[in-house]
């Protein structure tokens, strides 16, 4: 055989290998940020909407509006701004798994949502012209995660034919949505709206390997799924104050007040473009290269069906002392539909309780009179079920809100809060998690200024 044949077939052989390696070790290239089992299921980890501030309130979101706090969740909220709000958040979370066979600790953590938030009418220009207009406009742009997607599962079986085999089991990914808020408020009305652009994709691999036969062939089946569309969410917000007379026997606001919110999203739908291949493949000295295809498919369109959610939820408010806050969530889940990767979903449920207290915002000698110290509880019913249980969580939250003054006497925050708690299903799989959530809020009063010269 001539050297030109040689190289040549070393080269065919050689290419093959490579690719039959790349086949085998395609679930091993999957490294999930965060190991989730049961982010298998659904869409995965469905997010919380709220940000840092009112997560140590129970992530309250319904009926919680704030000067200088963003509440993207209910879009109402948004008129009530008095400043430009930029906020930030991060989050980092300790997960303790646990199995009727095992346990594992799970260290997790990343950016959490960017958040832009404005007045349309500066609340500066307002006070001078000395304008009593009953209307208010608020508007946001943020960025956030919406759905996680993160496992790394490794689970041995065994029987009297193959004797042992490992799954591993991995997938990674999930869903962003991109959001634009705006709202109006009429006297102690708010509406809003939020228009949201939902994208991402996720993978879903599991790969068989039979240890005790010396040749044998592993398989893989490998699930691609990218979703992309565009959804939106309505809001409302009523502010009742109540009033006493002062010394002119006028009626004048006495700082408390209680606010009935609620926001919903009707059922909508989502693209998906789905891929998938089932395949084997055995690579040894004795068979050589051996890749066998059963399953190829790539750019399957579909629609996802997304469930109507709604939240309703009321508050008791002394402005700048004391926030007392209720809600409860529902979600239709069992009208979710994804062609790409059918299950079965039931119906979702969230109760949540929060309060807020600040001892003396205007203390000029005492920094922890200042502090927003917040506590909070939230229990839930998730979409997913495992061995017909439904997955509940539950968890106590624990919050402060650290108050900086700006140049201009402006002021912004940095928000502290934890949770606590459990979520699973007991003697099948729960996840034991503290999360630390980690929020910046700055804030500046003068955009859209209207300077005047005299």
């Amino acid at each position: 055989m001539s050297n030109t044949w040689r190289s040549l077939l070393v080269l065919v052989f050689t290419g093959l290998g490579a690719i039959a390696l790349q086949a085998q070790n395609e679930n091993a290239t999957i490294k999930p940020k965060s190991n989730s089992p049961y982010s298998r299921f659904g869409l995965g980890d469905v997010l919380p909407g709220y940000l840092a501030g009112s997560a140590g309130m129970g992530g309250l979101t319904a009926a919680y509006n704030d000067f200088y706090h963003l509440n993207l969740a209910n879009p109402a909220a948004l008129a009530h701004l008095k400043a430009t709000s930029f906020e930030v958040g991060l989050y980092g979370k300790y997960t303790k798994l646990a199995t009727p066979s095992g346990k594992d600790d799970v260290w997790g953590g990343n950016l959490s949502y960017l958040a832009l938030g404005f007045p349309l009418k500066n609340p500066v220009n307002r006070a001078l012209d000395r304008n009593r207009s009953p209307w208010d406009f608020g508007m946001s742009l943020s960025l956030a995660p919406y759905t996680r997607v993160g496992y790394s599962i490794e689970s041995k079986t065994y029987n009297d034919g193959f004797k042992e085999a490992t799954n591993y089991l991995k997938g990674d990914g999930g869903i962003y949505r991109a959001q634009w808020g705006n709202s109006v408020k009429y006297k102690n009305l708010s509406l809003g709206l939020n228009l949201e652009y939902n994208f991402g994709k996720a993978v879903y691999s599991r790969r068989v390997a039979f240890d005790s036969l010396s040749h044998s062939y592993e398989t893989e089946y490998r699930n691609e799924i990218a979703i992309n569309g565009l959804s939106y969410t309505l809001g409302a917000q009523y502010v009742y104050n109540f009033k006493k007379p002062n010394a002119k026997g006028e009626m004048e606001n006495t700082g408390k007040r209680i606010i009935v919110g609620a926001y919903g999203r009707p059922a909508q739908n989502l693209n998906s473009e789905s891929s998938r291949f089932f395949q084997r493949n055995n690579i040894s000295s004795y068979v050589g290269v051996v890749i066998d295809t059963f399953l190829l498919e790539s750019g399957v369109k579909n629609a996802v069906d997304m469930p109507m959610e709604w939240t309703i939820g009321i508050s008791y408010e002394q402005i700048n002392k004391l926030r007392v806050g209720l809600e409860y969530s529902s979600g239709k889940w069992s009208k979710f539909a994804n062609p790409a990767k059918p299950e079965q979903l039931t119906d979702s449920y969230r109760f949540a309780a929060g309060v807020e207290y600040v001892p003396n915002l205007t203390s000029y000698n005492s920094y922890t009179q200042k502090i927003y110290y917040r506590a909070g509880f939230y229990q839930a019913g998730d979409p997913r079920t495992v061995n017909g249980q439904q997955l509940k969580q539950t968890a106590v939250t624990l919050g402060f809100g650290f108050p900086i003054i700006m140049p201009r006497q402006q002021v912004s925050f940095v928000d502290l809060s934890l949770e606590a708690g459990k979520f699973g299903v007991k003697d099948v799989l729960t996840e034991s998690f503290i999360k630390l959530n980690l929020g910046f809020t700055l804030n500046d009063n003068s955009w859209f200024f209207k300077r005047k010269f005299n």
